[in-house]
């Protein structure tokens, strides 16, 4: 589907915010990307769909092997859609004027002029009954909850016929049980429709329930690889170790690992790269 090869991505100031990542995403599976914020993860998606040009390194897509121009980068965004933390909505658009908007990558730009074809409406209609909100198609979406909103772009994202789905941080700005709901909706659409999805999350707890695998970066590299059930503690102390010294928690209602005992993963668990 993407394979990243050793690709680099640095920023004014000397920042470099990915560091000679490779790394090959799996049709089909729903990988999580952990990480602390400032690790890469969002600048990692932004790559896959060519809203960031490599310092160093490239990015290759299937058949469209390493795109060089605007139009091959447009075809591969035509397939894949993205889910935001802050939704991306038009308030005071319907949901279902919402959901139609994926389909606007397919149509010409006179298109827009005209009412969107019978089809386009059924499919959008269809795409928010799969979401739960067929009843609020007409509703204004600044008038829907956090997690209603969020689900209205999971339609709008279903709406593009997406082969590959990037989510950054779908669920950061929604209370614990919406998350954990709107999470699950996603993974369980995403394994219905076999799509591809890289999704990020700071909720390590959301991973182990929900990926196929987990992928998580330090500093711009990748430090860990593998199933969810070798996310152990240990893992996550390499994963969320900060340049000081001290392991900062995950979740922000669970307490830090003790500073002056942190857990230090074994430099051979095969789980861990470069711990």
């Amino acid at each position: 589907m993407i394979t990243l090869q050793a690709v680099t991505v640095d920023f004014p100031g000397g920042v470099r915010a990915v560091d000679a990542v490779t790394l090959q995403l799996e049709p089909g599976r729903f990988t999580v990307l952990l990480g602390r914020s400032g690790s890469g993860k969002s600048t990692l998606l932004r790559l896959c769909n060519g809203l960031q040009t490599p310092s160093a390194g490239r990015v290759v897509v299937g058949d469209l092997g390493s795109p060089r121009n605007a139009a091959a980068w447009r075809r591969h965004r035509l397939s894949t859609a993205m889910v935001f933390q802050s939704h991306q909505l038009l308030p005071r658009w319907t949901a279902l004027d919402n959901a139609l908007s994926g389909a606007i990558g397919r149509r010409p730009l006179w298109a827009g002029l005209l009412p969107p074809p019978r089809a386009e409406l059924e499919l959008a209609l269809a795409c928010l009954d799969r979401v739960g909100l067929a009843d609020k198609a007409q509703i204004r979406v600044d008038r829907l909850s956090g997690g209603e909103r969020q689900r209205v772009g999971i339609a709008r994202a279903l709406v593009q016929r997406p082969t590959l789905v990037l989510a950054d941080e779908p669920v950061a700005s929604l209370d614990p049980a919406t998350a954990e709901q709107v999470l699950d909706l996603l993974r369980t659409i995403c394994r219905q429709d076999r799509l591809t999805a890289l999704v990020s999350l700071h909720q390590v707890e959301l991973a182990r329930r929900t990926a196929d695998r987990v992928v998580a970066l330090a500093h711009g590299r990748i430090v860990f690889d593998g199933g969810p059930d070798l996310l152990s503690d240990d893992a996550q102390s390499g994963i969320y170790r900060h340049p000081s010294g001290l392991v900062v928690s995950p979740n922000p209602c669970s307490p830090n690992p003790s500073p002056s005992n942190p857990s230090i993963p074994s430099p051979g668990e095969p789980a861990l790269i470069g711990a």
